[in-house]
């Protein structure tokens, strides 16, 4: 067993917002931006404060398009974005011993 070390923490993925975008995009993946904010119980405006943080540290990508005349924004979890969850989730299993 390894000592837990806080250090080991990734604070981009940490916040509760962003920890729910990545566990939300692990399971479905690309999501699209109006799912998201229903299933984390964001607004717009907080929602995409924190998609912009996962997108500047490569986590996610950031679509935008059409589906007919409406707008859509899709939200994909990176080939990066999966390693930081796994490191993530490694990181806090050393809370956990068994």
């Amino acid at each position: 067993m390894s000592e837990f070390d806080a250090k080991g923490i990734d604070e981009v993925i940490h916040g509760r917002l962003r920890l729910g975008v990545m566990a939300h995009l692990t399971q479905a993946s690309p999501a699209p931006f109006t799912e998201l904010a229903q299933s984390l119980g964001a607004t717009n405006g907080n929602l995409s404060v924190h998609l912009s943080k996962l997108e500047q540290a490569g986590y996610v990508t950031i679509d935008k398009g059409f589906s007919g005349k409406r707008p859509l924004t899709r939200v994909s979890l990176t080939e990066a974005g999966r390693e930081a969850w796994d490191r993530y989730l490694d990181t806090l299993r050393t809370l956990f011993p068994q």
